[in-house]
């Protein structure tokens, strides 16, 4: 498939599709459902699947979670007549390693993707192949240098570009620190994935758009309008609302195509953002909840007359094991993740289930290549949260999270008695083998080099300059 689509004809779809973003939210055409009718959708000859993936997106400033601001009427529209999972940690706090461990459904010290050299090798099995085996016609569209191909992102695709750029809206903002931005906007992200909708409404299709202006704190006039204020933070949240809207376009062309009775949306992040809770700002740099809580929504192809909230603790790599349940596809192999039907269903029926522990990495020195690396392991369950450091022991974090949720408060002078297990649990999973052995070393090239420093890095050999990804 050719990238020439993305260039041409892209006035008339921006019209059309923006133009319905000024306009309140259209009741979708989909029949109403319930949770009994979950399990029908793997018998389906139809079904198609949209993964929208916002990066840098913390949960609580969503509406769909409870923010005072209208940050995101569209998802809060969507949780409201879909599934939305109340806790949701991501397995990273940067996004190549986050999204190879969401993809395969491993955890990221199994991926081997946890420095800024690491790909996915070939051997990875990714869920784009699975449904590319299953006669789905697969597009990715992402603006994220991370997860460009040459980092192996790119397998089970028939069609994974970042769009050419176009020019910004008018007066579109771009408030982020730093001296570089990403061109273009999540505007070209929602125009290409609305062509390859259109051109492919008559097959099964698995789509994944994955937006970056959230991460840019870039935005329009509509968001503006708003009146949030002008700190970062409140660009922040101008952001969201912008990358809603885009959100909102794309899902009312898919209502207009009829499209949305068959569909299931996915909407997720990679990690969240810090605003000083712990002194910093960004991401990257630790595991505290601020960067690793983040949203998980399903829109299913039938209306739940209320929408369901599942309140255990969930994993990012837990996604996909649930996406190819729901489609009737094979399992990842070896995943760490599980499915979240079991869950779902059991929450109808106003019950609860155990949820394995959640488990967060991040290698400390990711971006400098001369350091030795420097893990770091967050395991959560419970309302217990341990942060871990195997090269430095006694540096440990711990914190009860049911009297302490802003994790303030470091009870390693007087550990619970819980830590031991969980210090034990970690050895464990240290030990855990890679499927593929190891990940491949890819060497950038100026282009991509410029392309990561655009996001915020200053990339080998001098160390990030902040820890945005």
């Amino acid at each position: 498939m050719s990238r020439r689509w993305i260039l041409i004809g892209g006035g008339l779809v921006l019209v059309v599709a923006f133009f319905l973003t000024q306009f309140e939210w259209r009741v979708p055409t989909r029949p109403k459902g319930d949770v009994a009718d979950l399990r029908a959708l793997r018998e389906r000859e139809d079904l198609n699947v949209v993964f929208l993936l916002i990066d840098t997106l913390r949960a609580d400033r969503l509406s769909a979670y409870g923010y005072e601001r209208p940050t995101s009427p569209t998802l809060a529209e969507v949780a409201g007549s879909g599934v939305r999972f109340a806790r949701v940690e991501a397995q990273s706090s940067w996004t190549k390693a986050s999204m190879a461990s969401m993809w395969t459904g491993l955890f990221p010290h199994r991926t081997g993707v946890v420095r800024f050299q690491h790909g996915l090798p070939p051997a990875a099995r990714l869920p784009a192949e699975l449904f590319q085996e299953a006669g789905y016609v697969t597009a990715g569209i992402y603006r994220n240098g991370w997860v460009d191909p040459n980092f192996g992102f790119s397998q089970g695709f028939d069609l994974y570009v970042n769009p050419t750029p176009r020019k910004d809206p008018r007066g579109f903002r771009r408030p982020a620190p730093g001296a570089r931005q990403l061109p273009g906007t999540d505007q070209d992200v929602t125009l290409a994935a609305i062509e390859f909708v259109k051109r492919n409404q008559s097959r099964k299709f698995l789509l994944y758009a994955h937006y970056m202006d959230v991460h840019q704190y870039a935005y329009d006039d509509a968001a503006a309008a708003l009146g949030f204020g002008s700190s970062i933070s409140d660009s922040y949240d101008a952001a969201i609302h912008w990358v809603d809207s885009n959100i909102y376009a794309l899902l009312a062309e898919l209502d207009d195509l009829d499209l949305l009775k068959k569909t299931v949306v996915v909407v997720s992040s990679d990690h969240g953002e810090a605003f000083r809770e712990h002194g910093g700002e960004g991401h990257a740099r630790d595991l505290y909840l601020e960067n690793t809580t983040v949203p998980l929504i399903f829109m299913l192809p039938f209306r739940l007359a209320d929408g369901l909230v599942i309140e255990p603790v969930v994993r990012n790599v837990d996604v996909w094991p649930t996406v190819l349940d729901l489609a009737g596809l094979p399992p990842l192999p070896q995943s760490d993740g599980v499915s979240l039907v079991p869950l779902i269903e059991a929450a109808a029926r106003s019950e609860t289930l155990e949820t394995p522990k959640s488990l967060a990495y991040l290698d400390q020195t990711w971006g400098f290549i001369e350091r030795e690396p420097a893990p770091l392991f967050a395991l959560r369950d419970d309302g217990k949260r341990l942060l871990f450091r195997p090269r430095n022991p006694d540096a440990l974090e711990v914190y009860d999270l049911a009297s302490d949720p802003g994790e303030k408060r470091n009870l390693r002078g007087t550990p619970p008695e819980w830590v031991e297990p969980f210090k034990s649990e970690i050895q464990g999973q240290i030990e855990q083998p890679i499927p593929w052995g190891e990940a491949t070393t890819v060497e950038l090239d100026d282009m991509q080099a410029n392309h990561l420093r655009a996001l915020g890095y200053v990339m080998p050999p001098g160390p990030p300059r902040k820890e945005q990804d």
